[in-house]
């Protein structure tokens, strides 16, 4: 079953509930006693572990190369730490 969180909009009490998908969703507040009780929805964290995730799901030749690889971020970097170092030379 899954576990819900509720929070009361008049006196702002937060808990989590575990209900059926089947059963009606709380409306009044255990601690006022009023009907303001709301469901909070909060957005679910998707980490995608694992080296080939990309190139193992898109097979198509464009989207291959389409992030730049550790090779370019480094040289990157590089041009802007060659650049913001150089200083002209005093003769």
């Amino acid at each position: 079953m899954p576990v819900y969180t509720y929070r009361c909009e008049n006196c702002g009490v937060q808990f989590e509930r575990q209900q059926k998908f089947s059963d009606q969703p709380l409306t009044r507040c255990p601690e006022c006693n009023k009907k303001t009780l709301r469901k909070v929805y909060t957005p679910v964290g998707i980490v995608f572990k694992g080296s080939g995730f990309y190139a193992t799901d898109h097979r198509s030749p464009s989207g291959s190369n389409r992030s730049a690889g550790p090779g370019k971020q480094g040289e990157t970097e590089k041009k802007a730490e060659t650049s913001s170092t150089a200083t002209p030379k005093e003769e």
